[in-house]
């Protein structure tokens, strides 16, 4: 579930397979991070945020990715999609933050699938992943998975604009607009809705 936490009103939406914590709590102080300006991709960057650095526990994942790489994602809870994608870019939507054999290895606060390949029923590895979010950058969340889109698309739906993203920091109340909050690893992202 999305869950953008907001100081008045307590909105989110729904998208299947997609689980986002939203329990407030933690120090009032943090650190805001920005994203890489010094990239010399024409793409925009998205920068490792404290708490991202999680945990390569091993798992046999065919997809050949490290922690900080992102990824696309995109099919069914059934046939799911994974593919390599630069992050920042407009097909990146998830960046991997742990590795592990089971999905219980993962932080109870990752955004998605904790994404797992199995061979008769026992897990064989998986990817814990979180949104790659890109500050000033947008997200749709309306649908299963999250978009990377044009902060001035008219069709995207679901839009959210990242304005600031609060190191060491589970409070969405810091933020003007409301935020996605990570309570496990301590961190926010300050949020505002373009488009409902």
């Amino acid at each position: 579930m999305w869950a953008l936490v907001r100081r008045s009103i307590g909105a989110g939406a729904v998208a299947a397979a997609t689980m986002l914590a939203a329990a407030c709590g933690g120090s009032t102080e943090g650190t805001a991070t920005a994203a890489d300006a010094a990239s010399e991709s024409s793409s925009p960057s998205s920068a490792m945020i404290a708490g991202q650095e999680g945990s390569d526990l091993g798992g046999d994942i065919d997809l050949d990715v490290e922690i900080g790489d992102c990824v696309r994602v995109g099919g069914s809870t059934d046939d799911a999609t994974i593919d390599e994608a630069a992050c920042g870019s407009v097909e990146s939507n998830y960046k991997v933050v742990a590795k592990g054999m089971e999905s219980e290895q993962c932080p109870s606060d990752v955004n998605q699938i904790i994404y797992s390949e199995s061979r008769w029923g026992s897990e064989l590895g998986v990817l814990c992943l979180d949104v790659d979010w890109v500050l000033g950058g947008c997200m749709s969340l309306d649908g299963e998975d999250p978009q990377r889109v044009e902060c001035d698309d008219p069709d995207a739906l679901g839009m959210e604009r990242v304005t600031e993203i609060l190191e060491g920091v589970a409070d969405a109340d810091l933020c003007p607009d409301g935020g996605f909050v990570y309570d496990e690893r301590e961190f926010t992202v300050c949020a505002e809705t373009v488009r409902a």
